[in-house]
């Protein structure tokens, strides 16, 4: 498309307000037409960013004018605010976890490929200049055929999860209140672990190796908490590669995140650590790329994707590194772990033989 971005925007809590608003505003081919929240704060963050107007009804933010939403609600809300918006025709950025249920996830999908819409899932990572040149080794074919991975991440999130929910304001300020209890730390809305953290490491997993989970073995623990702080599970992959996934919410504060991924092929081994900023990939034949990476890179940040979602409605970028299928094969493969954890461990399917969301699971979406 040609002109400005006319986009409207459900959810003005934390991060959006300290994330994705600023970006936004900062951009030259972007209307804020309106915003739709709720609380006293609504009227300050609509003069703050300039949208145009402010609602507490999202069917009247749809109604406006617009080409896309970006949807930063709580995580149950996910699903049913972006199917409104994609059968208005509009491009939408929903938040990660993009929806709780793997039937959700690939609804999602469905309809974005029927509509024509772009749809991306803001995962930060998958789009940091060492994550890309990973992702051309493989794509290179210097891996050869998957047969392993490990997929581990942690972060200083307890508090997030367990705790005093303002105490993650020190990383991104925000003038609004932190982020809400009732979302973070409750069971029914996606709270844990799982679906706040690893949904991070598993999507970049998956846009890295194109794998889809067939099957998992899990276990959680809350230790104490409503929700899970650490997770462990045992994966086996679409084609028979096995996996190893972890996650922990108990990093001491100021620490760095921890994405620590490790791709075992027929042809070599992929090694990607944000913490020591390192990326390698070794072959059997004795070639070897240790790329260099900036220090400080590693760091998680949320600046990308909201910027390449404008970029991708006007037409200056055609790569979604997070798109619908990526985000729809992280929330089946938490569902299916939370199921077996559920059921003590039990190995359980992750999806069906028609289960793929569409024809061809390793189809793009818009």
């Amino acid at each position: 498309m040609s002109g400005r971005v006319r986009l409207g925007a459900v959810g003005a809590g934390w991060w959006a307000t300290s994330n994705h608003f600023p970006i936004f505003a900062g951009r030259e081919d972007v209307d804020l037409v309106g915003v739709c929240g709720i609380g006293p704060e609504l009227e300050d963050v609509r003069a703050q960013f300039g949208f145009g107007m402010a609602t507490n009804d999202y069917d009247e933010l749809l109604d406006q004018d617009l080409d896309a939403v970006v949807i930063t609600t709580p995580h149950d809300l996910h699903h049913p605010q972006a199917v409104a918006a994609i059968e208005r025709g509009l491009h939408v950025l929903v938040e990660k976890p993009v929806t709780l249920t793997a039937e959700q996830g690939w609804d999602l999908a469905d309809r974005v490929r029927e509509a024509g819409v772009h749809f991306l899932a803001p995962y930060g990572w998958n789009y940091k200049a060492f994550t890309i040149e990973a992702k051309r080794l493989v794509e290179a074919g210097r891996l050869g055929e998957i047969q392993h991975v490990l997929c581990h991440m942690a972060s200083p999130t307890r508090g997030l999860f367990a705790g005093d929910t303002n105490h993650i304001r020190s990383l991104w300020d925000s003038k609004t209140s932190g982020p809400d209890p009732r979302t973070w730390q409750s069971p029914s809305r996606g709270g844990g672990y799982a679906h706040g953290q690893v949904t991070h490491s598993s999507a970049l997993l998956f846009w890295l190796s194109e794998l889809r989970a067939a099957s998992v073995m899990a276990k959680v623990s809350n230790v104490g908490a409503a929700v899970d702080l650490f997770d462990a599970a045992v994966i086996t992959f679409d084609g028979g590669a096995l996996g190893s996934l972890s996650g922990a919410a108990t990093l001491p504060d100021g620490n760095p995140y921890q994405v620590d991924l490790r791709i075992f092929g027929t042809e070599g081994v992929l090694l990607l650590d944000t913490e020591r900023e390192r990326v390698s990939l070794h072959r059997h034949d004795g070639q070897q790329w240790d790329l260099d990476i900036e220090p400080g890179a590693g760091a998680y940040e949320c600046i990308v994707p909201p910027n390449r979602f404008i970029d991708l409605i006007t037409g200056a970028s055609t790569e979604n590194n997070s798109d619908a299928d990526v985000a729809a094969r992280s929330v089946e493969l938490i569902d299916a772990m939370l199921r077996s954890a559920a059921v003590g461990g039990a190995e359980v399917s992750v999806h069906g033989p028609a289960d793929a969301g569409a024809a061809d699971p390793h189809e793009e979406s818009a």
